[in-house]
């Protein structure tokens, strides 16, 4: 902030310079988020040179900024798509902008009209993964999984939705789930599965789950990414029970999300 600010101004203002991109991201604790290099946008036309890892970025669209940890930034959802106007790797695009959109900093549709006023929608890799958090996809084993049922021509299921009792008693919210059929599917990650509690955590969901005559399979990552037939095959063969003559039909009801059209150009 100091070496991009204006010479006569307060650097911690926010008035002529503002931490961006995956810094301020990472100054946030979004995961994945790169703090290096630091982007800082100055108002545009002035110009500062880049030095010492930080990169000026003149911008004529100067943002409303906060303070986090008391360096000047620029709210979550513009942070992250600067981070998504400069960033090359598309699982890497992929995944901070599903965990900002995951820790609650920014709703998805809004990232969405950010990045369409940014013109970036026409980035393919920034396409796909503002397609996916519009859908509800919430992470990058999501998105494969997503990639994996559209490629096995399966019916399109909802994507983190809350599943609750007829009562209104919340039971799981599973990562993919076919309402018709009573089926879901379950992404585990061993990352988030390494503690006996946690995985004791994760059987006790499924066991909430089948309880209420929902079907379920669970994968881990590599399953999806290497063994995608052998996914779509269970599947099909639950989404056909699910919707025969079933003895028991799932007691579950789906909150919490609507399934919004995917915009089919940039705009």
């Amino acid at each position: 902030m100091m070496y991009a600010a204006e010479p006569t101004a307060d650097p911690l203002m926010g008035d002529t310079a503002a931490l961006t991109g995956g810094a301020a991201l990472a100054l946030l604790g979004v995961r994945d988020a790169p703090d290096t290099p630091a982007d800082v946008l100055i108002r545009a036309p002035r110009r500062v040179a880049a030095t010492g890892g930080v990169r000026p970025l003149p911008t004529t669209r100067w943002p409303r900024t906060i303070a986090v940890h008391g360096v000047p930034s620029t709210r979550p959802v513009r942070a992250a798509a600067d981070f998504a106007a400069r960033a090359t790797d598309p699982d890497l695009i992929r995944s901070v902008l599903a965990h900002v959109v995951q820790a609650g900093w920014c709703h998805p549709r809004d990232l969405h009209a950010e990045l369409r006023s940014a013109r970036l929608l026409a980035r393919p890799a920034v396409r796909a993964a503002a397609a996916e958090l519009l859908v509800g996809v919430r992470s990058v084993a999501e998105g494969r999984a997503r990639e994996a049922l559209a490629a096995g021509d399966l019916p399109t299921p909802l994507w983190n939705a809350r599943l609750h009792t007829p009562e209104g008693a919340f039971l799981a919210s599973p990562d993919a789930y076919w309402p018709d059929e009573g089926v879901a599917l379950e992404v585990d990650s061993v990352e988030y599965h390494f503690t006996r509690d946690a995985w004791q955590a994760t059987l006790r969901r499924r066991l909430r789950l089948e309880a209420h005559g929902v079907l379920v399979v669970s994968v881990t990552p590599s399953m999806v990414q290497d063994a995608p037939a052998e996914v779509l095959a269970a599947l099909r063969v639950l989404l056909a029970l699910g919707g025969g003559a079933r003895p028991t039909r799932p007691t579950v009801v789906a909150r919490g999300h609507v399934q919004l059209e995917l915009p089919v150009a940039p705009q």
